[in-house]
């Protein structure tokens, strides 16, 4: 889901605000493969999802087979909010740049009387929302521009060792999903490489993907603020600017894939329409594929919530994924556990 396709909600929903803690982002760790003769996924239960992956795997793998395909060609993308990790009720990313011009207010009195930093100032939520998307994309190009892309990751980091989850009381780098967390394992123990390809700015998502997702950085792919070279006293940098330069969504994905990746990948996951595209392209491609959705509806353990959400909705998917071959994913009923340990 994309960072600007986010800030559209912010018409449509109630917000949570963040707490604060104390742990570090250093004790998140991704999965390491299963042992072998063990269950690659053990955080899935038995049924038709979790055999498709682990036919798909078996067919792309195994020499000599129809379907077989070599290592190099093994590319798997990954959307990240709402499909790795929590999105609801507020994208993270949202929650970080609000927190971050509450931070740097004292730098910019100016905005105690321009909107729509002053009603966010003033923990007026309904005030920000009259600014519609063309203010929130302003507040996020303050809160993410102004400094090179190696300082921003450093603030990034800062702010996940103390922001929680208001409901789960938990840093959001321990509210990944365990299911996927172990797909991602079981896909690089059989040779494929493993790609973020979210709407999130790649800059705030390349703060925690090596630790969390073991993803590194040439590995993450999103929407992209505009860049500066510039060489203040004799010093080259490299500095972030405020305008978005490319909006990671939709179309923009496998546009993104194609210029980025250079191949078509073998299987995709996402959770909403703005995950469509990608789906659709990837499974488009000749030979053995995979496209799947998270389906969002344990409302108990997670959230429920598809067609009507403002957040990850999933409408388009949900009339198409079955003509599609696509598989959809149940919390509810194809996942034993939702969340990763804690650490």
């Amino acid at each position: 889901m994309s960072i600007a396709t986010s800030l559209f909600s912010l018409t449509r929903r109630r917000w949570l605000a963040a707490v604060a803690a104390s742990i570090a982002l250093s004790a998140c760790a991704p999965m390491a493969p299963a042992p072998s003769g063990t269950d690659p996924l053990p955080s899935w239960n038995e049924g038709a999802n979790k055999q498709r992956i682990t036919d798909f795997v078996k067919a792309v793998t195994t020499e000599g087979s129809k379907d077989y395909v070599a290592p190099a060609d093994r590319i798997a993308t990954f959307d990240n909010d709402g499909t790795l990790w929590l999105e609801y009720p507020m994208y993270t990313q949202v929650v970080f740049v609000f927190d971050r011009i509450r931070a740097l207010a004292p730098q910019h009195p100016e905005w105690k009387t321009t909107e729509p930093y002053k009603s966010l100032l003033a923990g007026d939520m309904k005030g920000v929302m009259v600014s519609g998307t063309r203010g929130l994309l302003e507040m996020l190009g303050a809160a993410q521009s102004g400094t090179t892309p190696e300082e921003f990751e450093g603030i990034v980091k800062q702010w996940l060792q103390t922001g929680k989850d208001a409901r789960f009381k938990r840093p959001y780098t321990e509210l990944t999903y365990q299911p996927m967390q172990e797909l991602m394992a079981y896909l690089r123990a059989n040779g494929f490489k493993t790609y973020i390809v979210s709407g999130g700015t790649v800059d705030f998502m390349r703060a925690f993907t090596l630790p969390v997702y073991g993803v590194p950085n040439e590995q993450v792919i999103g929407s992209r603020q505009k860049f500066a070279f510039e060489v203040t006293g004799g010093k080259p940098s490299v500095q972030m600017q405020a305008p978005l330069e490319f909006n990671d969504d939709k179309e923009g994905k496998p546009i993104a894939i194609a210029q980025i990746i250079g191949k078509r990948p073998i299987a995709a996951f996402g959770n909403s329409d703005g995950d469509f595209q990608m789906l659709q392209w990837t499974t488009a491609g000749s030979g053995k594929r995979l496209g799947m959705f998270v389906h969002h509806d344990d409302a108990v353990r997670e959230y429920a919530y598809d067609r009507q959400s403002a957040v990850g909705k999933l409408d388009e998917g949900l009339n198409q994924y079955q003509a599609m071959g696509w598989g959809l994913i149940s919390m509810k009923n194809d996942w034993k556990t939702i969340f990763s340990p804690a650490k």
